[in-house]
């Protein structure tokens, strides 16, 4: 097991979590956005809009099914607690939580999901977040729109707001199923983090380190 890439506060594994999780100890939150099985990497997500125009992420396959549950047993088994994007497709994996989040887009009127959500082994009451993520448009326009490279991607506002509320200082953070990097890049945001990603496919990878050291070198700046 090698590092792909690092930073001050993280490192990014390339494998699959299933071999690497268990080797990397314990952490203090997973938060993570694992495949739903409902074939978005096979291109899926470019056929499907009648209203908004999809982008076009190419046909790949791994969204063709959800992680087993020993995934989940192993997430839950090294972390104290867990944040699970698509706890809806994973029940049977899960346990009963008060503490759902739900993120609405503001699609407006599109035939997108207009919700997303999340679930936490936290002992708190539902939490909503509003940040718009809809095509074109989004929370953070100009200079700070987001790059989207990935047909399931969160933008990186969304999850500071998250992490903000939910993570303490010196937390360590995992990330099984990277994907472009989003809980990577919030934990340098906030700086007060020390962080750990996994991504299977290479490709992403490339982009999450990228994507890393742009935002590494622009927050040296300040």
């Amino acid at each position: 097991m090698s590092v792909y890439y690092q930073t001050g506060h993280g490192k990014l594994y390339h494998g699959d979590c299933a071999d690497i999780m268990p080797m990397l100890g314990r952490f203090d939150l997973t938060m993570t956005d694992p495949p739903y099985g409902i074939g978005e990497a096979a291109g899926k997500n470019k056929s499907r809009g009648k209203i908004a125009v999809a982008k076009d992420y190419g046909n790949l396959a791994w969204d063709n099914r959800t992680p087993g549950k020993k995934v989940f047993d192993v997430m839950r088994d090294i972390s104290e607690y867990q944040i699970i994007f698509g706890g809806n497709y994973f029940v049977e994996c899960l346990s009963n939580s008060s503490c759902w989040i739900v993120w609405d887009k503001l699609n407006g009127n599109s035939d997108f999901a207009d919700c997303e959500l999340a679930w936490t082994n936290f002992k708190s009451a539902v939490r909503k977040y509003d940040y718009r993520w809809a095509g074109m448009l989004q929370e953070s326009m100009g200079r700070n729109r987001e790059k989207r490279y990935h047909p399931t991607q969160k933008p990186v506002g969304l999850f500071v707001q998250i992490l903000n509320r939910y993570a303490q200082k010196g937390w360590r953070v995992l990330d099984p199923f990277a994907g472009s990097g989003t809980t990577g890049l919030a934990c340098e945001r906030i700086g007060k983090l020390e962080y750990v990603l996994i991504e299977r496919e290479e490709a992403y990878c490339e982009i999450i380190a990228k994507r890393l050291e742009d935002e590494t070198a622009q927050l040296k700046l300040f």
